[in-house]
């Protein structure tokens, strides 16, 4: 197929597109540094700077990863509009390019596998999460909901539409644990707050795995929670990490330092969610990496 990504260059979109490539397809990424992501790409792969640039090269598949990192500061009113625009604008232009290549050629794109992410729920306390668990009203919540009611349109067009909801992802090179190693590794360690909260997590391969699972499943569409079927609590996680680095992990960090230095962006450290993978599940999908132990062991393994 050829397969159209937005956030291709990104963490999980550089791994995604080396493993479409290993399987054959023809890849389109948008970004905002076209020389810049052809650096961090296979060769071959077509990078232009909107959206809206492939018209004339239609794709069969989309993949939407494009949003700017959530966590990266404080959440002023600007930078609330911020992340939310740097995720809805871009899906709105996918939705203007299916509904465009429905009308110029009678066929949207058949699928659309849309990023979304854990805070959909919000604030879940100890409450196991499925796909179909109310919500939480909140931020986090309101951000993914509008991104993903907006992914949601192409379905009008004749696009099949899967939302995946993710939880941290975990791997070499980046992510959430790229900032947390450092720290654990000196034995400096330890839990956000009371540790009790959730933390839904997947390793990277498991979610591009899931990504084209998604993508190749015709009966597929709706929410899919893109998390490994283990969860753990931040203490859990803090512990299980500890251990695999052989190091103490005995500081803490109070959750009033956490609300003093991040404000209301330190929910997404204190707070959580026991969100389980039952629609992959249901659909067949197998985690190659379900415990948290076996994660990091691979991942730690390779550093």
């Amino acid at each position: 197929m050829r397969i159209l990504i937005t956030g291709g260059s990104g963490f999980v979109g550089q791994r995604l597109c080396i493993r479409l490539r290993e399987a054959g397809h023809r890849l389109q990424v948008v970004s905002r540094d076209p020389a810049s992501a052809r650096r961090k790409l296979p060769e071959g792969v077509d990078v232009r700077r909107s959206v809206l640039d492939f018209v004339d090269s239609p794709p069969h598949a989309i993949v939407n990863l494009a949003g700017e990192p959530i966590a990266a500061r404080r959440w002023s009113d600007e930078q609330k509009n911020r992340l939310i625009d740097s995720r809805v604008n871009v899906t709105r232009d996918l939705v203007i390019l299916c509904e465009q290549l429905r009308q110029a050629n009678g066929e949207a794109p058949r699928v659309m596998v849309s990023g979304s992410a854990m805070g959909f729920y919000g604030d879940q306390g100890s409450r196991e999460v499925t796909e179909q668990t109310p919500p939480h009203d909140e931020f986090a919540h309101r951000l993914c909901k509008r991104w993903e009611n907006t992914a949601l349109e192409a379905a009008d067009f004749g696009t099949r539409v899967a939302l995946l909801r993710t939880g941290l992802v975990l791997d070499v090179g980046g992510g959430s644990l790229e900032k947390m190693l450092p720290p654990f590794k000196l034995g400096l360690g330890g839990r956000f707050g009371g540790g009790k909260q959730f933390m839904p997590w997947i390793h990277r391969e498991d979610l591009v795995r899931a990504i084209r699972f998604l993508l190749e499943r015709d009966d597929l569409d709706g929410p899919f929670n893109g998390s490994a079927p283990h969860p753990v609590t931040n203490a859990g996680f803090t512990r299980i990490l500890a251990r695999q680095l052989n190091r103490p992990a005995a500081l803490p960090m109070p959750a009033l330092v956490l609300e003093t230095a991040f404000g209301e962006m330190a929910r997404l450290l204190l707070t959580g969610a026991d969100m389980r993978p039952a629609r992959l599940l249901e659909a067949g999908f197998e985690f190659r990496f379900p415990t948290l132990e076996q994660a990091l062991a691979d991942i730690l393994g390779k550093r």
